[in-house]
């Protein structure tokens, strides 16, 4: 996962996309131009099967969109569709467990054991609310323990336990001492719904809808368990399980495998709502929020849940990025939130490398996004 810190720290910088296909009158004038730019880069590299970004700029809001909704297709990826979010996932989550310690049910410096206390072996003790949410925890990633490739697309509708899934690391000894260091860890966030559930009694999917998504309205957000579709118009992501083979559809799969790490699904416009309202302090009191929003100068740009974002231009961005099987999202938002972006990228060869033209040509998108 060290690979998903660097595409945040310097790839993640963008935040527009645009091109020839379904472009709304409203996208007009040199910045819009260099969005459409930028987006015709992400989807020309053979990586992306189609495109898409929300802009809001002091007000105005700006659509635009590229490819196709399925390889080889002539329809366009439609502007309200739905898709996987990914990581993005995390910041949902996170805003829960802070509204837990904002309602003083959860300490964020007490030991993860004091709640589910059967989660983590005594051995890891030492690990704290805090440091799941940071990923200062030092556990390993149950990831390298999923089939991967043709594997992967075999039992792409297998149901995965969350304490299962945390049961394959738990014997592995820490990465680092909790709290010394810093490394993106899904199996953090796994966790932390477990958490959630522990402290609540719901799964941590019932929280974030009861807690976020209704109240915020979010209506093309949801947790789909194991429901294996996308639901609505969608996108198609695809998968490359050999060099020597084609794309698969990727698009229908269990989620599970993801858990409260990444399962998500929503829209370009929900996410814009719920970053606007999370940073605008509709869902976290003044000192939750505090903890959550990455701080300046902290060499490490994650706070609980969200990243502080560079661009060419200085402009800080908070937000976050995902990547899920056939899915690539992004979500940002300047501090005074009068700069926003979302972009959804349904991708041709899941995973994308790590030298993917994607993540520069969504590098040129925040930057026309997010600098004007």
């Amino acid at each position: 996962m060290r690979r998903m810190f660097r595409m945040l720290a310097a790839a993640v910088t963008a935040a527009a996309l645009a091109v020839g296909v379904g472009v709304p009158a409203a996208a007009a004038g040199s910045s819009d131009m260099a969005l459409r730019k930028a987006l015709d880069g992400v989807v020309a590299g053979g990586d992306a099967v189609g495109a898409r970004v929300l802009v809001t700029e002091h007000g105005r809001t700006v659509r635009l969109r590229a490819g196709s909704a399925t390889l080889g297709g002539r329809r366009p990826v439609p502007f309200e569709g739905r898709y996987r979010i990914g990581s993005v996932t995390k910041t949902f989550v996170a805003t829960v467990l802070l509204q837990l310690v904002a309602e003083g049910k959860v300490g964020l410096d007490e030991p993860v054991r004091r709640y589910p206390p059967d989660l983590l072996p005594a051995d890891k003790d030492a690990i704290t609310v805090r440091m799941l949410l940071h990923h200062s925890s030092g556990l390993a990633d149950y990831v390298s323990t999923i089939p991967k490739g043709a594997d992967f697309v075999r039992h792409r509708f297998d149901h995965y336990d969350a304490r299962e899934l945390v049961r394959r690391i738990a014997d592995r000894p820490l990465v680092f001492a909790p709290g010394t260091d810093w490394r993106y860890t899904n199996v953090n966030y796994v966790v932390a719904g477990l958490l959630i559930e522990a402290v609540t009694g719901r799964p941590w999917g019932a929280e974030v809808t009861g807690r976020v998504i209704r109240p915020l309205g979010l209506r093309a957000t949801g947790v789909p368990g194991d429901v294996t579709r996308v639901p609505g118009p969608h996108a198609h992501g695809y998968e490359r399980v050999s060099p020597a083979a084609g794309p698969v559809d990727i698009t229908e799969l269990n989620p599970t495998v993801a858990d409260a790490s990444g399962s998500m699904i929503s829209s370009d416009a929900d996410l814009d709502r719920f970053l606007t309202a999370l940073t605008g302090g509709r869902l976290l009191p003044a000192r939750q929020l505090a903890e959550l929003l990455p701080r300046d100068g902290d060499p490490v740009p994650y706070g609980l849940g969200i990243f502080r974002v560079p661009n060419s231009c200085g402009v800080t961005a908070w937000g976050h990025t995902g990547e899920i099987h056939g899915y690539y999202t992004l979500a940002l938002t300047t501090p005074d939130r009068s700069r926003r972006a979302v972009v959804s990228v349904t991708t041709a060869a899941y995973p994308l490398p790590d030298d993917s033209p994607v993540y520069a040509a969504v590098r040129k998108l925040t930057d026309a996004a997010l600098c004007g």
